[in-house]
């Protein structure tokens, strides 16, 4: 790929993005002269591959742009949108998005920052590249369960056909290696009809079974053009790797990922569906252990929830109960026996109430489990690591501790309702952000984008490249305020000292969270830290 500075000499540029970001218009208004870099795509479909799609302009200004079918079809024919005929949305006005329209990344800015981080914005364009009566498309679900699988594929099943018309819609059964290995099953809007009132998706799934040349072989055999990929970050890896094979072979099929993880791990986006039923759900669970807890003489009610790599379920079910007296997750190190230490912290809170309440993420204190089990390294079929049953070592570890404290005699109530959350319907607030997303992917789709991910980003959907939410995973920030507020709530302590703070600041703050402060040579910050 080969970068090049435009120079424009009049007006403020303005990329009409329906086609690629190589194409600009100006404004003749604006006297100032902005420089502009663009990168320009190669002749050469096998060049392309991986390479980010970037704009660049004045005062910092950074569009992450995402592919489109233009990018390596050139002079594809467009169409009228069908939405413009459409009476439901006749009412609406400027219904379809502006293509210069993008979302800032960040919105929390200082005085001299620079414009930064932009994306494109979702939602209809006047213009299509697929004849309804055309398109071909396909929805598959991989990897774990998580509540609002059934409501996306109810969603894109709905505004495929009610706003575009379109009638041939195959669900993939079974995960990826459905693509090769199963049958196909058809999804009409009867057919989908009520299923978001179910747990599960109805199309199936499962982890593993991933080949890429034999997904987009049969993608090519079936004429497929449009490919729905419903799954978390190793599933839209995939989607990445199947996208490039398509324009490699010079492919008119948009391939579109839309981000699932019930732990809410995946980076960028506001959340991920199926978080706030989680949420939800997991108030059962703790309040069930709080009763346990209160009606039982020095009783501690032990919570396991998901969390593989991220506390969020864990973090916000704590803060929304209010009953919690310690909450353990994987970005927040912990020990067991010695000042400072979890079992120090139980004694205190049985001796002060009588009970207590602790939730645990399935991926917290893995290497002390690790450690004490003599246990090796195991992998799934997705290649995420086996994570030994933390709740039920860590409830062992506390009644053989206090069984050697004569003085204290306890009883211990395990709770582990992982699997029970992941199969529950959706809730109402994750029906319609479900929605909203189906939507968002089939307007890219017809738009010609292709290659791209969706969610929201401070509330507006957006349209992400691939690598932005593979690149790493979203975390708990054990320096921030919201952990601040679960200490807050918990009075549990942080188990971490001084040192451990410091290299946390400066490991996850960015220098412009800093500002004024400074950290000495000894290891102490001065002035007040100010971490969002």
């Amino acid at each position: 790929m080969h970068t090049v500075s435009k120079t424009s000499s009049i007006g403020a540029v303005k990329l009409n993005s329906d086609s690629n970001c190589n194409r600009m218009t100006t404004d003749n208004t604006s006297r100032r002269k902005p420089k502009v870099k663009v990168s320009v795509m190669s002749q050469s479909p096998e060049s392309l591959l991986s390479q980010p799609k970037v704009v660049t302009g004045d005062h910092g200004y950074v569009l992450e742009d995402v592919p489109h079918l233009t990018d390596y079809i050139p002079h594809l024919p467009t169409y009228p949108n069908p939405l413009q005929d459409n009476p439901a949305y006749a009412v609406v006005k400027q219904y379809f998005v502006d293509t210069d329209d993008t979302i800032a990344q960040k919105i929390v800015v200082h005085a001299n920052s620079p414009r930064g981080t932009h994306f494109r914005r979702a939602g209809p364009r006047q213009k299509v590249y697929f004849k309804s009566d055309d398109v071909h498309a396909c929805i598959v679900t991989c990897g774990g369960l998580c509540p609002g699988l059934n409501t996306v594929i109810r969603e894109i099943v709905g505004s495929l056909h009610d706003m575009y018309g379109v009638t041939r819609i195959e669900g993939i059964e079974g995960g990826y290696r459905g693509f090769y290995s199963r049958n196909t099953i058809p999804l009409t809007p009867k057919a989908v009809n009520g299923i978001h009132k179910r747990g599960g998706t109805i199309i199936g799934t499962s982890r593993g079974g991933y080949d890429n040349k034999k997904i987009v072989n049969s993608i090519e055999d079936r004429g497929i053009n449009q490919v729905y990929i419903i799954g978390g970050d190793g599933t839209q890896k995939g989607a990445s790797a199947i996208y490039e094979e398509v324009r490699r072979r010079g492919l008119q099929v948009a391939v579109v990922g839309i981000p699932k993880t019930i732990d809410n791990d995946i980076p960028v986006i506001d959340k991920s569906f199926g978080f706030d039923t989680a949420v939800e759900e997991a108030q059962r669970a703790i309040n069930a252990a709080h009763v346990e807890a209160e009606s039982n003489e020095n009783c501690i009610g032990l919570v396991k929830l998901m969390g593989r790599n991220s506390g969020f379920i864990a973090m916000y079910a704590t803060l929304a109960s209010r009953d919690v007296d310690c909450c353990l997750i994987p970005e927040s190190p912990f020990y067991l026996e010695g000042p400072g230490g979890l079992f120090e912290y139980i004694e205190k809170r049985i001796k002060e109430n009588g009970h207590m309440v602790i939730v645990v993420a399935e991926g917290a204190g893995q290497d002390l489990v690790a450690e004490s089990l003599r246990t090796n390294d195991g992998k799934d079929a997705s290649g995420n690591k086996i994570l030994n049953d933390v709740g039920f070592w860590l409830s062992q570890k506390i009644k053989d501790h206090f069984k050697k404290q004569r003085e204290m005699e306890i009883n211990l109530k395990y709770i582990d309702p992982t699997y029970m959350i992941r199969a529950v319907p959706s809730n109402a607030s994750d029906n319609v952000y479900c929605t909203l997303l189906a939507q968002s992917a089939v307007h890219g789709a017809m738009s010609g984008y292709t290659g791209f991910t969706v969610g929201p980003v401070h509330g507006r959907e957006c349209y992400l490249p691939f690598y932005r939410i593979t690149e790493k995973q979203n975390k708990v920030v054990i320096t921030d305020r919201m952990w601040a507020r679960m200490l807050s709530s918990t009075h549990q302590p942080s188990f971490l000292d001084t040192k451990d703070v410091i290299e946390s600041i400066m490991d996850e703050a960015p220098p412009t969270q800093l500002l004024d402060d400074q950290v000495t040579g000894n290891g102490l910050v001065t002035k007040e830290t100010s971490v969002c």
